[in-house]
């Protein structure tokens, strides 16, 4: 079994659905929901079955803050 060396949580409220964190993950943990938030965008979805390594690539160039990393 393979270690978790990272996870991300994404606030769905916060979260416009640019899908610009989908391009920049290197292991392509991170795609578009299906299902609206409060203000009407899909926002992104972070895989746990991915392997994330916790390079918070995502975090900073989402314009929203959306995004925490965890490492570990």
């Amino acid at each position: 079994m393979a270690t978790v060396k990272g996870y991300i949580e994404i606030d769905r409220e916060l979260c416009k659905g640019c899908e610009v964190c989908i391009s920049f993950c290197p292991k392509g943990s991170i795609s578009r929901t299906d299902k609206l938030n409060a203000a009407g965008y899909f926002p992104a979805s972070f895989s746990k079955d991915g392997e994330c390594t916790g390079c918070a690539i995502c975090a900073l160039v989402c314009a929203e803050v959306a995004i925490e990393v965890y490492r570990g």
